[in-house]
């Protein structure tokens, strides 16, 4: 799909692109290579998965990677593999699953990850065996868990109450708003890059979504009177008098209405102004955590 008729190198300062990441390449070498391929400053990747993990990797690209955060935070969902280190029932598996490991879970990231080794609480929306091998061994498995989960330690964790389990292969299948639908494989957007060097931006340009558009999918939007954007630009706050409307409350933001400390993503009309946290002052609805100009 394409989403813009953006000038492509505009497209490609602030936009993301939801790459289908192989067995081997670390999220961070992934990363660098786009960086390369498409001659910008900056990339960032939106969730880590080790190197023998495959799926959905969504990069920010240019300026974009400022809102990296806010897609970031949103839940993981993964198929993979349970291997046990003796033959087990899937019944009795689910049901130390259900009764330890799904809910809110404190989870010790392991040592060798890149944050600080510290218990924490974490949510397991669920964590379902599909099916088992033959010989009890192999647990086909679907999970779908806050971010910053770490899947791998849930088998571990879930395998010292058992006599031995780790995770065997793992496959992200979507990440917030990103899914396995409109995932861009690394061999197609090498292609898609060589022909936009020689001329032919159509194949880079339907890969590419502008960031102003997936912004609207994880946050609500504000809708601000035009006569605010020149102050707006220079980094005032937003005051009470020049919003027009806010949608998409469902985004995250329960009771009907924004609370001091919501962030909320600022539009006149089409254009994306920036990114804004509602306040509890008397006229100024909002300050700005950034700014699009």
């Amino acid at each position: 799909m394409i989403y813009s008729m953006k000038d492509i190198k505009e497209l490609l300062n602030f936009g993301l692109i939801n790459f289908d990441k192989p067995a081997g390449p670390t999220s961070y070498s992934v990363s660098e290579f786009v960086k390369r391929q498409l001659g910008l400053k900056k990339t960032s990747h939106m969730g880590t998965l080790d190197p023998k993990v495959t799926g959905v990797l969504p990069i920010t690209l240019g300026r974009a990677c400022k809102l990296a955060g806010y897609f970031i935070r949103h839940d993981k969902t993964y198929v993979g593999v349970l291997e046990t280190h003796k033959e087990c029932r899937l019944e009795d598996l689910q049901k130390l699953i259900d009764d330890n490991f799904t809910g809110k879970i404190k989870q010790t990231p392991p040592h060798r990850s890149a944050v600080k080794v510290a218990e924490r609480e974490r949510t397991v929306y669920f964590w379902k065996l599909l099916e088992a091998s033959e010989d009890g061994r192999y647990f086909l498995f679907e999970t779908k868990c806050e971010g910053g989960t770490y899947i791998r330690k849930l088998c571990s964790d879930l395998g010292e109450m058992i006599g031995g389990a780790h995770m065997g292969e793992l496959r992200r299948t979507e990440a917030g708003i990103f899914g396995e639908k409109d995932v861009v494989k690394l061999d197609d957007f090498e292609v898609a890059v060589m022909e936009w060097k020689n001329g032919d931006d159509a194949k880079l340009r339907e890969m590419v979504v502008p960031a102003e558009v997936a912004i609207r999918e994880v946050l609500p939007c504000v809708d601000v009177d035009k006569s605010a954007v020149k102050s707006l630009y220079i980094g005032r706050p937003l005051f009470a008098n020049n919003v027009k409307k806010v949608r998409g409350l469902e985004l995250g933001v329960g009771g009907g209405e924004l609370k001091e400390g919501d962030f909320f993503a600022a539009f006149v009309k089409d254009v994306f102004i920036g990114i804004y946290r509602r306040t509890s002052e008397e006229i100024i609805f909002a300050r700005s955590e950034f700014v699009f100009n």
